[in-house]
């Protein structure tokens, strides 16, 4: 089965890109894996409060995950995964694409103020060539019903 990887982060332009990514697998027969990064630095800590600091993120990250999965499952009868990794963001994503062989498109949510796309979609575009998948960039300023004609 294909599955679309699409990366949860605390952006606003990260719900169209869930939107999108869902809607393209229920009209497709594909899959959702989401992905959620937590950047080492948060952790640079004393190993105590680094142990507390990482589970704290985590379980932001899965609460977060539920509110997206609950919607994909109710709406789009798509049953997302979650896939939790750490490091830097483009680096684990990259691995998360080349390590998972169902991955076919890397569905990115592109920001919409005048700082530019972000920082992922920014850094990923510099290294579209090395992706063995196509990637697919949502303006996060589409609406629901324009996202619908499109998928």
């Amino acid at each position: 089965m294909r599955k679309f990887l699409v990366v949860l982060d605390d952006s606003r332009e990260c719900l169209n890109a869930m939107r999108f990514a869902a809607m393209r697998a229920s009209h497709t027969g594909g899959g959702v894996a989401i992905l959620s990064v937590i950047p080492p630095d948060e952790f640079n800590h004393w190993i105590g409060v680094g142990n507390v600091m990482r589970e704290e993120s985590r379980e932001r990250i899965h609460a977060h995950f539920e509110v997206f999965a609950k919607w994909m499952r109710d709406k789009q009868g798509i049953d997302p995964e979650l896939v939790i990794r750490e490091g830097q963001p483009v680096d684990e994503i990259m691995a998360q694409v080349h390590e998972d062989a169902e991955i076919g498109v890397l569905v990115l949510g592109a920001g919409t103020d005048k700082k530019g796309p972000g920082p992922l979609v920014t850094q990923l575009s510099r290294n579209a060539g090395a992706l063995p998948i196509p990637m697919t960039i949502v303006p996060g300023d589409l609406s629901k019903e324009k996202l619908e004609a499109i998928t």
